[in-house]
């Protein structure tokens, strides 16, 4: 599954806060899944597996995915 970009900043930018949200901005594709990008994506406080939904840390389901 892939996530827009902007889904996954505004998730950055609320639980870690602007800096990283600007950074993330940079580093991260347009589209992002989170099997490929897990690495990159927990560089920015977020747990893949969150996206991917399903458990308390559902995620994906907060963003409409």
């Amino acid at each position: 599954m892939e996530i827009p970009k902007d889904k996954i900043i505004e998730l950055i930018r609320e639980r870690v806060g602007g800096e990283k949200a600007d950074q993330a901005s940079n580093e991260l594709p347009d589209r992002v899944d989170p099997d490929k990008h897990g690495d990159l994506l927990a560089k920015f406080g977020i747990n893949p597996q969150d996206l991917l939904g399903g458990g308390l840390g559902d995620i994906g389901g907060k963003l409409g995915l």
